[in-house]
């Protein structure tokens, strides 16, 4: 039976902009995703620039991928920016403990990883090692991405080929300090965050934007306690923000910790659970942005999730610790469940980063040698890049919402986000039942809409998905499913399904 939702949207009450960035990205030294992944060598007959793999930039670039975060994650606190810097081979190599025990020799670091971002053209999001590295490091790393002129650190930099400064805005302040870390209290890793925060500092005309390593899932009370801690008065004068943001992570999974499930082999039940799981992402960003805003409540602080995605068990036969796993249609419904939620609370989330790019986790890219293949979560990030910088529209309900009871909770089968931009209004819905098709009756108020386009991402098998034999299971197809009549759209959806829709609306 058809699932059926009716709704209204203003389209001439904008709301918050959404930020490009909260379709930002995450690259750490995990598994494949940095060796392999984006650096194969200049020696490699793997086409490559520099040692960077070409196939995965312009992949990436086809998604406008606004930020990079790197070098961590978990291998942030242990990594030693120094060691991977001047001649390669002359670099030392480092135990890379969190994630596979493996060696690693350092020729990827801040040089190859901004000539990346170069390449990508994206913005640079660098984590700091606040768990094993010292207030000192964190200031010269600043001073040598940023500072021109001949200071020590600016100095070090051009002796190693590269003599102007980056732009550099993102920088994180730890990571997971209540995990891998450094198994910190919350009240430990205050102070600690203010330190290093402070001796990060602005050099020239570079701003830094300073995140404060956050919360797992609903620790509210991190959040508070960092918030507490977020400015300093200096006498008389305005109090002044340590830091602009606070991020938390969060994983949807359909298992526990010890056993996540299958990334291809799932029964209905674990896919609604998936799919519960996934939304509660909005209750989590609400009671985040809820703590914040008792002490905030201009919102000039900014909330970053820059840790998020499904994680499942590895693929059988690869290494554990290098959390390689395969990518569906249900990954694809979950990335598309994240974007209505981070649309919805635009006001106050301000980046958020998908873990991880290429070969880990929820990635974008997969490859295997001189072969890449695209995922159907890569595909639903390029399908809404319409909605980067947008303002969000707000898509209001009229009668009964279709839900489907899991484990206690009524879930939604239907996810709607629309949002405005250069005279043109983007619809995204996507289809959560795998069993039966979904209606959306939209109401267009306030402006006149006309010109509808859309595409569709849809596959037989809510767990189908794609390999370098069959790289296209799963890819978008033009969409002629939408009737517009006056003031009125209407989409009819398959099982499983989104769709992003274009209207002229000037």
């Amino acid at each position: 039976m058809t699932q059926s939702l009716s709704a209204v949207v203003d389209l001439d009450v904008p709301g918050p902009e959404i930020s490009r960035h909260l379709y930002g990205h995450f690259a750490e030294h995990l598994g494949r995703c940095i060796y392999g992944g984006f650096w194969v060598g200049e020696d490699s007959d793997v086409p490559h620039e520099g040692g960077i793999r070409r196939d995965v930039v312009d992949a990436l670039r086809a998604i406008r991928i606004p930020n990079l975060r790197w070098p961590g994650g978990c291998f942030a606190d242990e990594y030693h920016w120094q060691d991977g810097i001047g001649p390669r081979e002359q670099r030392p190599r480092m135990v890379n403990t969190h994630w596979g025990d493996v060696e690693e020799n350092n020729h990827f670091g801040t040089h190859e990883f901004m000539a990346l971002c170069e390449l990508l053209g994206t913005e640079p999001y660098i984590s700091a090692n606040v768990g094993s590295g010292s207030v000192k490091e964190t200031s010269d790393w600043v001073e040598y991405l940023t500072r021109a002129g001949d200071s020590p650190m600016a100095r070090l930099r051009a002796e190693h080929g590269h003599p102007d400064p980056w732009n550099v805005r993102f920088f994180g302040i730890g990571n997971e300090p209540w995990g891998c870390g450094g198994n910190l209290r919350a009240e430990q890793f205050a102070p600690l965050a203010r330190q290093h925060a402070t001796y990060a500092r602005d050099h020239g005309e570079n701003r830094l934007y300073r995140i404060a390593a956050g919360a797992s899932d609903a620790d509210y009370a991190w959040t508070e306690t960092l918030m507490k801690q977020v400015s300093h008065g200096l006498g008389d004068r305005e109090p002044r923000e340590i830091f602009q943001a606070i991020s938390f992570h969060y994983y949807t999974m359909s298992g526990t910790w010890s056993d996540k499930g299958s990334a291809t082999r799932f029964s209905r039940d674990e896919y609604w659970t998936t799919v519960r799981r996934a939304q509660h992402v909005r209750e989590l960003i609400a009671g985040h942005a809820a703590v914040m805003d008792a002490y905030d409540p201009t919102k000039r602080i900014g909330l970053a999730l820059d840790e998020w995605g499904t994680w499942w068990n590895v693929e059988p036969g690869t290494n554990p610790g290098f959390l390689h796993q395969q990518n569906t249609m249900r990954d694809a419904l979950v990335a598309a469940i994240h974007f209505a939620a981070f649309h919805d609370h635009a006001d106050r989330l301000r980046l958020a980063n998908i873990a991880q790019t290429v070969n880990v986790l929820q990635a974008m890219v997969l490859t295997d040698g001189n072969a890449m293949v695209l995922t159907p979560t890569y595909h639903v990030f390029e399908m809404s890049a319409a909605h980067h910088d947008g303002r969000a529209l707000a898509i209001h309900p009229v009668g009964e919402v279709p839900t489907r009871t899991v484990d206690g909770v009524e879930v939604p089968t239907i996810s709607t986000t629309a949002s405005a931009k250069d005279g043109r209004t983007t619809v995204s819905v996507a289809n959560l039942d795998p069993d039966a098709p979904a209606s959306l009756d939209l109401s267009l108020r306030g402006r006149p809409a006309g010109q509808v386009t859309g595409r569709i991402l849809v596959a037989d098998d809510v767990a189908a998905h794609n390999t370098a034999a069959s790289p296209a299971a799963v890819a978008p197809q033009d969409y002629d499913g939408a009737r517009l009549d006056g003031e009125r759209l209407a989409l009819e959806l398959p099982p499983a399904s989104f769709v992003t829709v274009t209207l002229e609306t000037a």
